[in-house]
């Protein structure tokens, strides 16, 4: 990319032999003697980088550099200072500065500078796709669900993004989008700027997993042949999701209780008290109420922990998602291998609701993903299921009547059928109208009949 440079100075000598030399290093040039001409050519041309002299005729140097961080706070601003002026350059840095030189000055050096700050433009713009990228995906609206529980998940999330919560613990079965959540709150929050790192409490022992969170100082132990920052020092200002946090062993949770009490740390083998400011996620699929009953768990930790406690449901009590997420998903994987699928036959929807779920939102995922890639069309028929799925269907149905006695009518069979669906989910006339295939409305109409008849059918 060919970056454009603005040089605001009001030294026709230097605008000239600058230009000249930076667009011999293949930048865009543009150049202005007053404050007035360069912020005009600012809003025209929106520069990358600014090379800003803070003595000019028309303006303080400062009050520029002001305007240009309104104008576009993107732009990486390099300021040109007198010799001596420190508390100028001061000023300049804590107003957005990148860099600034002390005149008399070489061009080289201003070249130099002007490089750094164009890598430093590269670097956030970078960041900012990724940022963006990561907010379009982990936005409220990826949270799935309109069941009770899930809308208040989500309105949860939003509330504990945009709070100072320091700590927060999700807590709910595995596969039910506990890491989903956590980046959600990340990215939403005004720390989605900023780093976030994850660890598995559980893939690491002890004292490995200290060391992961807060580094060490060379010569700590005998592999330590350099210092290394942790993953709380690299955080800093961001999220640090702890995965798994009820398998942390004993000694680490009360590090990590240490830590949170003013988030301040020693790495491993120092002696400097490093301050950060971070928020912590927790994580666990673990009913941590037992585990502190059951010394298995700090219960100041817990609590400390605790502040915030996001509950996700499981799956077999989200049934009035389940279609939803399928489609949702199907889509996802449609677009990922090239398929075509857009219709779930009624008897697919029919498994797909009659099964628990054991695994969650992710066994639901995992087996469509596989469908969709290797199977062909627009339907996705029942046969393309899991024997286990398809079990669980046939094991809901009615069982034949017997054929010793006498037989009721196929209209009684069906509606026994339809009263036994309607007793398991208390009643919900929608639910069981999926249930058993057939519209709300029909379903009430079915009822009403059914309520005619009630006179016939107990005698």
């Amino acid at each position: 990319m060919s970056y454009r440079v603005l040089v605001i100075d009001d030294e026709e000598l230097i605008r000239k032999s600058l230009g000249k030399l930076l667009t011999s290093r293949g930048y865009r040039v543009d150049a202005a003697s007053t404050a007035a001409e360069g912020l005009a050519l600012v809003e025209e041309h929106h520069p990358q980088v600014v090379v800003l002299d803070l003595k000019l005729p028309d303006g303080s140097g400062l009050e520029v550099l002001a305007r240009i961080r309104e104008i576009d706070s993107t732009s990486e601003v390099v300021v040109i200072t007198a010799f001596g002026d420190v508390s100028s350059a001061v000023e300049a840095m804590k107003a957005g500065a990148c860099d600034f030189l002390k005149k008399p000055y070489e061009l080289e050096e201003i070249c130099l500078a002007v490089e750094q700050a164009a890598r430093s433009f590269e670097r956030e713009s970078q960041l900012n796709v990724y940022q963006s990228r990561a907010l379009s995906r982990f936005h409220e609206e990826t949270i799935l669900g309109r069941c009770p529980a899930m809308l208040q998940v989500r309105d949860l999330i939003s509330k504990v993004a945009r709070s100072e919560a320091s700590t927060v613990l999700i807590e709910g079965e595995s596969g039910t989008g506990k890491e989903l959540v956590a980046h959600a709150i990340h990215y939403q929050s005004d720390r989605g700027r900023f780093p976030m790192m994850e660890v598995n409490c559980s893939s690491f022992q002890d004292h490995l997993l200290e060391n992961e969170l807060f580094g060490h100082e060379r010569g700590a132990y005998t592999d330590a042949h350099a210092l290394k920052k942790g993953l709380v020092e690299l955080c800093n200002r961001g999220t640090l999701f702890l995965d798994e946090v009820g398998d942390m062993a004993p000694g680490t949770q009360a590090r990590l209780l240490r830590f949170l009490e003013n988030l301040t740390f020693k790495r491993v083998g120092g002696t400097e008290e490093i301050k950060v400011d971070l928020r912590i996620v927790a994580a666990t699929n673990k009913n941590l109420d037992r585990a502190v009953e059951a010394s298995g768990f700090r219960q100041d930790l817990y609590y400390r922990l605790k502040v915030v406690n996001v509950c996700l449901p499981p799956l077999r009590e989200r049934e009035d998602d389940v279609l939803e997420l399928a489609g949702h998903f199907v889509q996802e994987f449609n677009r990922k291998f090239k398929k075509r699928f857009r219709i779930l036959p009624q008897d697919t929807r029919a498994a797909l609701l009659r099964y628990g779920w054991p695994g969650n939102v992710r066994e639901l995922r995992n087996m469509l993903e596989r469908i969709v890639l290797l199977e062909d069309g627009e339907e996705l028929l029942p046969e393309f299921l899991p024997p286990e799925v398809v079990r669980a269907a046939e094991e809901s149905m009615p069982r034949p009547v017997s054929a010793d006695g006498p037989r009721p009518t196929l209209a009684e069979v069906e509606e026994r059928y339809i009263l036994e669906v309607l007793e398991s989910v208390a009643g919900n006339k929608s639910h069981a109208a999926r249930l058993l295939g057939m519209s709300r409305q029909g379903l009430i109409e079915r009822l009403k009949r059914m309520e005619r008849r009630a006179p016939q059918l107990s005698r």
